[in-house]
């Protein structure tokens, strides 16, 4: 036993007690302030789910679905967290070595200026919210620049409403973090040991919270999306998280759209010349104007796999028997190169660009016209299905605005399903899905994303193609995807509603194939795109549409063999209409790819370098079509 005199340590487990002292000093103030930024943006959320609680009456949400918002916001809410305490966890590491005093005050100065501009876009987006239905987004920094139309915008009362709202936020909460959260860091004889494990463990901890995990898709705003009504969505949201992600994809644009070639009106005439047509002449492919309808997504399918598009034979078989029963589209092209473009192509019509992907912002995206909401209010019921992550590119927030009555995604199918590293093979979401589809009231519109032709091209299947060489694991994944289909057609034309359904099986995006093809060059971009089923008439089955197009043409496509208008798709055009127009776009990393029946060209900026892979002498009124068109499709993006 020591004597209390003595100045002997008193250990436990091998390690001196002052150690757990200083550990829990620092720990105690790192985790406390972690909290503080947990409650306090529940705090804000909560008072702007007040502010609007009568819109939450009149759209008749449920209690329960309302107070969801503040589970589904958690891992957001805490990746945000670890961003903003990275500063703290500085300061903390220094005061751990080293007795500075006044570091306890810049901590404090520190999180009370993210305390005053957190609540600055709390009740900036409590005003925007009734006009824009979006939340707070990069053009927020433009308006700056003129503050007096803030407050000419807003009626007198809400502003000042909302200047009240701001004082108080901002004044409750710095007075409860400084009183309650905030703990000095007491002066006292520094220990080397437990300041280093703080110092080495802790950064590990901030970079997973980052992330929002340790799974390879780092979180984004689909993290939050659950419900059906929007405003949830936009209360779920951590708003600094998501001005962030706005202004990053944003950043390079600020000043003007950089793809500017030429007058603005000028640009205009061009595109509005491209579009024009004579006498609409559309021919009519279906038995019925309702049927139902399936679009099938195929990962990463270059129509270099398709023997009809000029692939080598063995690749898709199954792919060649479908197209005797269906309309094969043979001079389609993907508009970008990511799925999350290819996402807002097909269901939105709305073209790609460079830099950045309109699904990444939800201020953004909810401007696009929407084919399920279209067919929604049309008496289809809908569903989505994805054995993979849905927040890669925030393709999951996108999917729910969009209205699905059902998406489902890895987490949801049943737990026994063999999956790969991405997700669930094939073969199991397609029969999953036919089997919904006899449960779904008619006419129905459902809609399935493919999972296996992405690397690392872990499909349970025999790799049978022995040649391909760089591209031998992709073929031989494309293989075992041709083998699923064939398989889920097989059984979908047993069920009763098959002869009144309309297949669509195209792709995402294209892929590096065994050609190796350059990346500017058309056939690179180059997708299939079948329409098939037994809702398509007998004399148009095995046939070929020659009509030059993209991905984004379906939505035009499609609606008017419903003879349901699209007016609102602009960018669309209807690619069985024997009138309108022969041309295909597709965008580059910095760039425009612009294909005409009788010549194309692709165009990258930075460089200001052209590719020519058809004939130098290219018309410049052919340039001149590609650049207006990528710049009005970039001035769109920028202006919703």
């Amino acid at each position: 036993m020591t004597n209390k005199n003595t100045n002997l340590t008193i250990f436990r487990f091998g390690l001196p007690l002052h150690f757990f002292k200083t550990m829990k000093k620092i720990i105690l103030s790192f985790s406390s302030q972690v909290l503080f930024w947990l409650l306090f943006f529940n705090f804000t959320r909560l008072l702007f789910i007040l502010y609007y609680i009568k819109i939450i009456h009149i759209e008749n949400i449920p209690f329960f679905e309302t107070m969801e918002v503040f589970w589904y916001s958690l891992k957001l809410d805490f990746a945000t967290t670890c961003y903003i305490i990275f500063i703290p966890f500085l300061i903390l590491i220094i005061q751990g070595f080293w007795n500075i005093k006044w570091l306890d005050r810049v901590n404090q100065i520190y999180t009370g200026i993210i305390i005053f501009f957190y609540s600055l876009l709390t009740v900036a987006e409590m005003g925007i919210y009734a006009e824009w239905k979006t939340k707070l987004a990069y053009k927020v920094i433009k308006y700056l620049y003129h503050p007096s139309e803030i407050y000419n915008s807003a009626e007198t009362g809400t502003f000042f409403l909302l200047i009240f709202l701001f004082v108080v936020i901002f004044s409750v909460g710095l007075f409860i973090y400084l009183e309650v959260f905030f703990i000095q860091i007491e002066t006292r004889k520094r220990k080397f040991l437990p300041n280093l494990i703080f110092t080495t463990l802790t950064p590990v901890f901030l970079f997973i919270g980052m992330r929002g995990g340790v799974q390879q898709i780092p979180i984004n705003q689909s993290e939050s999306y659950y419900s059906d009504h929007n405003i949830l969505n936009i209360a779920a949201v951590n708003n600094a998280f998501n001005l962030y992600i706005s202004v990053f994809e944003n950043l390079p644009n600020f000043a003007r759209n950089p793809y500017v070639f030429m007058d603005e009106k000028k640009a205009k005439r061009i595109v509005e010349r491209i579009y024009s047509s004579s006498n609409d002449s559309t021919i009519n492919i279906l038995t019925t104007n309702r049927p139902n309808i399936v679009i099938l997504i195929l990962e990463s399918w270059s129509a270099d796999l398709i023997a009809d598009l000029g692939g080598k034979p063995g690749i898709t078989p199954e792919f060649t028997k479908l197209e005797k029963n269906g309309i094969l589209f043979d001079q389609i092209y993907a508009s970008g190169s990511r799925s999350e473009q290819g996402m807002a192509s097909i269901f939105g019509g709305f073209p790609a660009h460079p830099i950045s992907s309109i699904t990444v912002q939800p201020d953004k995206f909810v401007k696009l016209p929407s084919l399920p909401k279209m067919l929604k209010s049309n008496g289809y019921s809908s569903s989505f299905y994805f054995g993979g992550q849905l927040i890669y590119g925030n393709i999951k927030s996108y999917i729910i605005y969009n209205g699905f009555d059902k998406i489902m995604e890895v987490y949801d199918f049943p737990k026994n399903f063999p999956r790969g590293k991405l997700g669930i093979h094939d073969e199991f979401t397609l029969g999953y899905m036919l089997k919904d589809l006899n449960d779904m009231k008619q006419p129905f519109f459902s809609s399935l994303f493919t999972v296996s032709t992405h690397s690392p091209w872990d499909q349970p299947f025999p790799k049978l193609i022995k040649w391909g060489e760089n591209e031998r694991e992709y073929i031989n994944a494309a293989y075992y995807t041709d083998h699923c289909l064939g398989k889920f057609f097989k059984n979908a034309e047993k069920q009763s509603w098959y002869s009144q359904t309309l297949f669509i099986i195209v792709a995402d995006h294209s892929h590096n194939s065994y050609r190796n093809w350059h990346v500017e060059s058309k056939e690179y971009h180059r997708i299939p795109l079948l329409f098939i089923g037994g809702a398509i008439k007998k004399e148009f089955l095995g046939t070929v549409c020659h009509k030059l197009g993209d991905q984004y043409d379906i939505a035009a496509t499609l609606l008017a063999q419903l003879n349901i208008p699209h007016t609102g798709f602009k960018w669309s055009k209807n690619l069985l209409d024997i009138n309108s127009p022969e041309f295909a776009y597709y965008s580059t990393e910095d760039g425009v790819g612009w294909i005409r029946p009788n010549a194309y060209f692709t165009y990258e900026k930075k460089p200001n370098y052209y590719y020519w892979w058809t004939d130098p002498k290219t018309p410049d009124s052919i340039l001149n079509e590609g650049k207006a068109y990528l710049q009005m499709v970039f001035s769109e993006y920028l202006n919703d």
